[in-house]
């Protein structure tokens, strides 16, 4: 298969339409959302809160919502509401909820099992029938590590390696059942048949797995995989496994060369550059003018807490927060890509902006505010889609990340002012046209990795009580 040119931009989306995904955060993307007079400080673990975001997405024919997810209590918690509700669990509370919308989770491979893991998420697009999708993360930082008895993270090159290994024996296990091993048969009494169902009997550097899963094989074949690291190791696991990338930039030409490079990369490693959808974040501050956009933006930005933000910058650049000055640009002698272990790339996201608008920590903290690196753009809902609409034209996405400021109204101004226009434009849905998360991003089903091999005998595996 040749591989397509990515050298220039997608001369027109005649034949594209859009992939939007709703990124959920309690009350929303901005670190002072929680302080507006609309919203509720406690909603991080109300279930109905979620319910109501995810019907609002769902309503706006939205490709999926997504929830992220750390093993550690994040950040000041004095800065925003900070404890999180275990994703996947959240997501079957959702799925009863809705009926079409896609549902990804965080989930570490760093601070988890295979097995494990690879059951839950094939439990989830049970419950949700085929809905399921999987972020993977290889989870940087110290703090983690301790809550697991490590004294410090992995290297980075290390979670990647395990990572890629982690996906592997799950996508082994997904595929340990056929579609057809369950016979339910009541008249032969054969439930299911043993020849159909394998052990998987992985042997690797980080992982002894013999399978098979206790799951039969999900309704997606596969639940979607989802990547969000951008460093070289990160861009190299998605253009091997992943079928839809959040990825963060800030300009248009970032974007693209972002976009050119892990399609090539995905070409290189054998795949359908067309089998990975790339979705840049994108916190949309939407007002009915432009100036009632920027007064939300302003009011927003003045009910920040440097002090709390200034900490976590601190933690970000592997710097003393005494070193970050408020009314000073960032120092000259920080760490090199080289020297971080954890988040290289949103690490040189952040530098590369403050240096090249020569930004005050000040107002850093300001443009991290709404989106921790990701793009603020702020304007009326056309100047939105026009937004959305140059980077799809232009060979810089495949689809958004909506980020929205503030929940739920961020949403429901996006769903009901943003989407039509984009759908007027005929540059996304009005529509569902399958029922699956695979179907919503226009991605086959995989076939199963054991097809047309034979299955050793399922004896002495376990039994049932």
């Amino acid at each position: 298969m040749s591989s397509p040119n990515f050298s220039s931009p997608v001369s027109s989306s005649a034949q594209r339409t859009l992939h939007l995904n709703a990124f959920l955060m309690s009350t929303g993307h901005h670190e002072a959302s929680w302080r507006l007079p609309e919203s509720d400080p406690r909603s991080n673990t109300n279930v109905e809160h979620y319910k109501l975001l995810a019907r609002t997405a769902e309503r706006g024919k939205l490709d999926s919502i997504f929830f992220a997810d750390s093993p550690v209590l994040f950040g000041e918690v004095g800065r925003r509401p900070a404890g999180k509700l275990e994703p996947t669990a959240l997501l079957t509370a959702i799925a009863g909820a809705t009926d079409h919308i896609g549902l990804i989770a965080t989930a570490s491979t760093t601070y988890n099992e295979p097995f494990n893991l690879a059951r839950r998420f094939a439990s989830v697009d049970w419950v949700s029938g085929g809905r399921a999708g999987w972020n993977v993360v290889t989870t940087a930082g110290p703090d983690a590590a301790r809550n697991f008895g490590v004294d410090d993270q992995p290297a980075h090159a290390v979670r990647y390696e395990r990572a890629a290994e982690f996906i592997e024996v799950a996508q082994k296990l997904w595929d340990s059942w056929e579609d057809d091993a369950v016979l339910a048969d009541k008249a032969a009494g054969v439930w299911a048949d043993s020849e159909r169902i394998r052990t998987v009997d992985h042997e690797g550097k980080h992982f002894k797995v013999r399978g098979p899963l206790n799951v039969p094989r999900p309704p997606q074949g596969h639940p979607l995989i989802v990547q969000a690291g951008s460093s070289e190791n990160g861009k190299d696991l998605a253009a091997r496994y992943a079928d839809a990338v959040f990825t963060a930039h800030q300009t248009l030409a970032d974007a693209q060369d972002f976009y050119r490079d892990l399609k090539a990369r995905t070409a290189a490693a054998g795949r359908d550059p067309e089998t990975i959808k790339i979705l840049p974040g994108i916190v949309p501050v939407i007002g009915a003018t432009e100036e009632e956009a920027r007064a939300l933006e302003r009011e927003l930005d003045r009910l920040i807490k440097p002090e709390y933000a200034r900490i976590q910058l601190a933690k970000t650049l592997r710097v003393a927060p005494e070193d970050l000055p408020l009314d000073r640009q960032l120092p000259d002698n920080l760490p090199g890509e080289d020297e971080i272990e954890g988040a290289k790339s949103r690490y040189t996201l952040i530098v590369q902006l403050a240096r090249r608008e020569k930004l005050t920590v000040r107002e850093l903290i300001g443009r991290l505010g709404g989106g921790r690196g990701h793009r603020t753009f702020t304007g009326t809902p056309v100047q939105v889609a026009d937004a959305i609409q140059e980077w799809f034209d232009g060979g810089a996405a495949d689809g958004f990340n909506i980020m929205p400021p503030v929940l739920p109204s961020g949403l429901e101004t996006f769903v009901d002012q943003v989407v039509p226009i984009l759908q007027d434009r005929g540059l996304f849905r009005t529509e569902y046209a399958g029922r699956t998360l695979r179907e919503h991003y226009g991605l086959e089903r995989p076939a199963n990795l054991y097809a047309g091999t034979v299955a050793p005998a399922l004896t002495s595996i376990g039994s049932a009580l």
